[in-house]
């Protein structure tokens, strides 16, 4: 995700960079299912590139998930982005937090 873009979001909208290794996936057995398989309505997660001053839960940098069939995708400086509204997100993936340690109880 480039640092500064070359736009000035508006209103309630998100600019986000659609997560690559969501494309394919794996059954339980270990078979690889291609993104052109059909299997349902299947949302998809996302990286927050740009928001709107309008935007109240979602922040740059927040992994989102949507669905992929209510978007607008553009071109900005080679890259693509999706662009969504704030309400077009179904979900926001909580931080992952290393706080495993060494496993010692002293």
């Amino acid at each position: 995700m480039p640092d500064a873009l070359p736009l000035k979001m508006l209103h309630d909208r998100l600019l986000v960079v659609l997560d690559k290794d969501g494309s394919e996936r794996r059954s339980s057995s270990g078979i690889v299912i291609p993104a052109t398989a059909v299997m349902g309505k299947r949302l998809a997660w996302a990286d927050v590139a740009a928001a709107g001053p309008s935007v109240r839960q979602v922040s740059r940098g927040d992994r989102i998930l949507f669905d992929p069939e209510d978007k607008s995708e553009v071109d900005v400086g080679g890259t693509d982005y999706i662009l969504l509204r704030e309400r077009d997100v179904h979900a926001v993936a909580q931080p992952e937090h290393d706080d495993a340690g060494t496993g010692l109880y002293l």
